[in-house]
């Protein structure tokens, strides 16, 4: 419970960069296998979006083409306001610098959950409006965790993650034969290894549940994890209030007194 009320705060370590990173993916599956049933789309991650736009340039349908690019772009500004608030916080030393971009996420989840039905109305990109909530989300979490992991972590798309943790197996179970010395043979990292196929695991059953609860609930299904994404930043958030509440008052010095 002390780890997970550090989490979001601005001074980091493996271990806490490890937890981070399995619950935002657990998140992550959730909203993208969730999000898939409402909106027919996975909003986690652009490979898909930019096949679409290239198939669909060759094509000459430009709706879709329109559709994919709203997406991208919405992702991308997702991930520029992750690194505007960021730097702002640091630039003032607040202690809420990765909070502010769950605690932006968990408001754009719960408007996603609460007023669903209306975000299924068409915008100028083609595309319901919900897409581009949820791509906007998912660029904030990853440029997120991207930032706090110094880019060893990634939990919106499993792409990398896999192809990591092929690697390690490859590494594994490669034979490294007898008459080596030893600094010569092929190692597994066995801590890698845990983690890729943690955040794995997690992504998996994020999906599995956050497919099942928006299934049978709907678009209500989001709020829990907007709750928990909230909690989650809240530590880092209260301790800077309790901060700035301390500060002491401005007061202009008194004028000099005349000789």
């Amino acid at each position: 419970m002390r780890r997970l009320r550090h989490l979001t705060g601005r001074h980091r370590t493996q271990s806490t960069n490890r937890l981070l990173g399995l619950l935002l993916a657990f998140n992550a599956g959730a909203i993208n296998a969730g999000g898939f049933l409402v909106v027919g789309l996975y909003t986690s991650h652009m490979t898909g979006f930019v096949s679409v736009i290239a198939d669909n340039l060759v094509l000459g349908k430009m709706a879709l083409v329109l559709g994919a690019v709203g997406a991208l772009l919405f992702f991308i500004a997702g991930a520029a306001t992750t690194a505007v608030l960021v730097n702002w916080a640091h630039r003032r030393h607040l202690r809420s610098g990765y909070a502010l971009p769950l605690l932006l996420e968990s408001a754009l989840l719960l408007v996603f959950g609460l007023v669903g039905a209306v975000l299924h109305r068409q915008t100028p990109f083609a595309v319901p409006l919900a897409v581009l909530l949820l791509a906007y989300t998912m660029g904030l979490q990853n440029a997120l965790v991207t930032k706090v992991s110094s880019a060893q972590i990634r939990t919106t798309h499993m792409t990398g993650v896999i192809t990591d943790l092929g690697i390690e197996l490859g590494k594994l179970f490669y034979w490294n034969g007898t008459g080596l010395p030893p600094e010569s043979h092929v190692r597994a990292n066995r801590a890698r290894l845990r983690l890729f196929a943690a955040l794995l695991g997690m992504f998996t059953a994020g999906g599995v549940i956050g497919a099942a609860g928006f299934k049978y609930i709907g678009f209500g299904w989001v709020v829990p994890f907007a709750v928990v994404l909230l909690t989650l930043s809240l530590p880092p958030l209260l301790s800077d209030l309790r901060q700035f509440g301390r500060r002491e008052p401005y007061r202009p010095a008194p004028p000099a007194r005349q000789p």
